[in-house]
């Protein structure tokens, strides 16, 4: 064992033990990371959505099992975490997860502005941050672009003040990539959000090719349509190449499919399971394809 593995594998067993993980369940290959280009700054290629899966209310079982996919997640290296308003209690339940394990340094926190009203964006901004227990975010996004105009200044201001790291804009629609487009042309972001998968790939056309010329991160949504991509391929068989790519699973093919694109920062699945979210993350251990083998997974699926 050379001294870089050596340090990687103390600094996740020292990680496992602040949250009281086996250390036998902590894979301690270094992770796949890319750079948010305003920065520089290095986010690995998978990180975790909460939409749905923790909206649990109140119920206590439920919230110490959101917990132990986060622990799961932190442990594996995991660092950007995803949230918004719209979610439900799902920001009082990562609120919950996180304090239980200790607030997490490594976390990169990233939630949402979803809000008509203009004035009322900094008062949601701050029931958000309280719902987390953290004293800033590190993202900012409008969602699904609503009253951007209005919120992108307040948040621009944040990030001068040093109250936000970066901010950015989202949109699940492709309907909205004209307006999209129009945003990523006249506004300084940091990040844009939009779907992209096996099955929905026009952001390939021209969103994130100029994501790459503005210099803008890109976080994916959707990777999985919610499930539909899964119980798709649930009894399809694997290619026989997928173990060549280190995949042992569909939603690893699926998942490296979308973090192998250039221009893809982050893709951030959700997942009740704790097993599932360090499989996800195991996506970011190997190697990835080169566009010769994603064209090939494509024609692949065509036959399934």
């Amino acid at each position: 064992m050379d001294r870089r593995t050596l340090l990687q594998t103390l600094a996740s067993t020292a990680t496992g033990a602040f949250l009281g993980v086996e250390p036998g369940l902590l894979q301690t290959a270094p992770l796949l990371t890319r750079k948010i280009p305003s920065s520089g700054e290095l986010l690995p290629l998978i990180g975790l959505g909460t939409w749905i899966t923790f909206n649990v209310g109140s119920d206590p079982t439920a919230r110490e099992q959101r917990t132990q996919v986060l622990r799961s997640f932190f442990a594996a290296g995991g660092r950007l975490i995803d949230s918004s308003p719209m979610y439900g209690s799902s920001q009082a339940v990562v609120g919950y997860g996180l304090a239980r394990l200790g607030r997490p340094a490594t976390l990169f926190a990233a939630d949402k502005v979803w809000i008509s009203s203009a004035e009322r964006g900094v008062a949601q901004v701050e029931e958000s941050r309280h719902a987390w227990g953290i004293p800033r975010f590190d993202l900012l996004q409008v969602h699904n672009l609503l009253a951007w105009e209005d919120h992108l200044p307040r948040l621009f201001a944040m990030k001068e003040a040093g109250r936000l790291r970066y901010v950015g804009v989202t949109t699940s629609h492709g309907r909205r990539h004209d307006e999209l487009e129009k945003i990523m042309r006249s506004q300084r972001l940091d990040f844009i959000q939009v779907t992209y998968n096996v099955e929905d790939r026009t952001v390939e056309e021209r969103i994130l090719p100029l994501a790459a010329e503005r210099g803008m991160a890109v976080i994916i949504n959707r990777p999985f349509q919610e499930g539909a991509l899964i119980e798709r391929f649930r009894t399809a068989r694997l290619p026989p190449w997928a173990g060549e790519l280190g995949c042992t699973s569909w939603p690893q093919l699926l998942l490296q499919f979308i973090v192998s694109h250039p221009s893809v920062t982050c893709a951030i699945p959700a997942t009740t399971s704790s097993a599932h979210a360090q499989e996800n993350l195991g996506v970011a251990r190997g190697r990835m394809p080169a566009d010769a083998e994603r064209r090939r997974l494509l024609d692949y699926i065509r036959t399934v």
